[in-house]
């Protein structure tokens, strides 16, 4: 894990008097409400429907146990005993009060962590594959690039007022676990016939209310690069990009109004100002940040099969858990272990302080003291021994994380929807929970296979619906709440945007209309087809006539 200098302490530091001093003066009346607002987004505050959400950024998704227990804490005393997970890695606290704000920020930075740009027209935190570092299929490790992009980015004082929010995600692996295409910037590490390490750019990807598929603007951009390529990205974005219109304010928007084509050719010419300047990597640097991400002392351990085949025949449950939430280690003798925050009755995402607690202590035992943040809003252990396995299952079987179905129906992810968020026109979380209800019948859902259903309560598209294989989204009919539903959404490689299956429903059908859109795939499918690959053989027609039939 990258390790905080003096200098990135000092820093840390500096904020939080500051930002003490600021809410002072809010709360004497010295600081108007719209002289604070800018000030407290840049600390990561938002003043929700019902109290403050403090959004704590979570660097591409890694957390040491000491870190996780600091949330548990924070979670417990000036919280209500929980905290969220977001779709971007980081961490959110829903009930803190205002005068709280610079205390929860100075226990944060007594173990190198803030709220630095987890909101405002600034780049956002960067993300990444949440099993980095440890997956088989990796070509390069995206950490010590995610930590670059995130140094060069932090305080970057020409793109702290971007025309809007402004998202990066990077991939080192064969399958692209961190949905680079629908991202402002996509970064994939790939070599070129020489063997040379490069980037394959894409830009203009992102949900919301126009949500589009990224499109790539460079095939090979050598690492060298990276930087002064983005900086491009970033200054033909802040020149052109709408600042008129909020809506229309996004690189996706830009991107789309001058065409791909348009768009690299400005990028270019800008980036012939800046290659080979000052920001140009060196192989000095990505070493310097590289040696924070080097492997935990692994032990020289052989692949337990044998084993794990014994107590997958003793214990069906263990064997289902094993076959959904733990994914191959490029270790011989590991395992990575994804401890689902998908509990039937749970919003999705949550995480209580007592399981924080616990979560950080089973890091220390089973893990190196390592923990990850998912953008499917789950936790992870990397680094498990096989032979820990059955063990660790029965610690996180009674902690509630053990739920198998990470990649399933119910392994939901949802915003936190009308329940909390002023934006939102409908509630997602009742509508996530009675859908787990339903399906709560686990055999059932092995059958039905990979299966991704997002939930948004608003077009802002927190909970990623456009790229749900089944897509919800809260609509407000004259002050009502309905869901509109889509199909054929994918994140993966060659994504795609879920098409809008027809007039919304009321929230009490939702189950219903659920469960005939699954009804249909079991009709339909063949032998090994999954869902998403159903929908795009057969088209979005049958899957309306079955679920209006009943309507007419």
């Amino acid at each position: 894990m990258y390790v905080y200098d003096q200098y990135d302490q000092h820093i840390i530091e500096e904020r939080v008097r500051q930002f003490r001093d600021q809410t002072r003066r809010y709360l004497a009346g010295e600081l108007k409400e719209d002289e604070f607002r800018p000030l407290r987004l840049q600390n990561g505050l938002y003043i929700q429907r019902y109290a403050p959400m403090l959004r704590i950024a979570v660097p591409y998704g890694l957390l040491s146990s000491t870190q996780v227990r600091t949330l548990a804490h924070i979670a417990r005393h000036y919280d209500k005993g929980y905290a969220h997970i977001s779709t971007r890695t980081n961490v959110q606290f829903n009930w803190p009060e205002l005068e709280d704000v610079p205390d929860i920020l100075a226990e944060l930075a007594g173990v190198q962590m803030h709220a630095i740009q987890t909101s405002g027209n600034c780049i956002r935190n960067t993300t990444t594959d949440q099993f980095a570092g440890v997956a088989r299929d990796e070509l390069v490790d995206p950490r010590p690039w995610c930590e670059i992009i995130r140094q060069w980015s932090t305080f970057h004082p020409e793109f702290a007022f971007l025309p809007r929010k402004f998202k990066i995600a990077v991939n080192g692996a064969a399958r692209d676990r961190a949905a680079i295409e629908v991202h402002d910037i996509g970064l994939e590490a790939v070599r070129n016939a020489a063997g040379e390490l490069g980037f394959r750019v894409s830009v203009g990807g992102g949900l919301g209310r126009t949500p589009i598929v990224g499109s790539f603007i460079n095939e090979f951009l050598p690492w060298q690069h990276l930087l002064s390529y983005l900086d491009a990205i970033l200054r033909v974005y802040n020149r052109y990009g709408r600042r008129d219109n909020k809506f229309k304010a996004r690189i996706k928007i830009l991107v789309k109004a001058l065409t791909p084509e348009v768009f690299a050719e400005r990028v270019h010419a800008e980036w012939q100002h800046l290659k080979d300047g000052p920001t140009t990597l060196t192989e000095e640097e990505v070493a310097r940040v590289s040696r924070f991400f080097v492997d935990p002392a692994y032990r020289a351990l052989e692949d337990q099969d044998e084993l794990l085949a014994r107590q997958d025949a003793e214990n069906p449950g263990f064997a289902r858990w094993r076959a959904r939430n733990v994914t191959a280690h490029k270790k011989p003798g590991y395992a990575a272990v994804t401890l689902s925050l998908k509990k039937t009755g749970v919003a999705p995402g949550d995480v209580s302080d007592k399981q924080l607690d616990a979560i950080a202590e089973l890091a220390d035992r089973y893990s190196f003291g390592e923990v990850r943040n998912s953008h499917e809003q789950n936790m992870i252990l990397a680094d498990v021994e096989q032979s820990q396995l059955h063990a660790l299952w029965l610690e996180l079987r009674e902690l509630g994380l053990a739920t198998p179905n990470i990649g399933l129906l119910t392994d939901i992810i949802a915003c936190p929807g009308g329940d909390y968020c002023s934006l939102a026109n409908a509630k997602s979380i009742p509508v996530a929970e009675a859908i787990q209800r339903r399906f709560d019948d686990l055999d059932y859902l092995f059958d039905l296979g990979e299966l991704d259903l997002n939930i948004s309560g608003c077009m802002n598209a927190c909970g990623h619906h456009h790229i749900g294989h089944i897509g919800i989204l809260g609509v407000d009919k004259k002050g009502a709440e309905f869901y509109q539903v889509s199909l054929g959404g994918s994140s993966g490689r060659d994504a795609s945007l879920g098409q809008i299956l027809g007039p919304s429903f009321a929230q009490d059908d939702m189950p219903d209309v659920i469960e005939k859109i699954v009804g249909v795939y079991l009709a339909q499918r063949t032998e090994d087809e999954r869902f998403i690959d159903t929908f795009r053989r057969i088209g979005i027609d049958p899957f309306k006539e079955r679920v209006y039939a009943a309507h007419h």
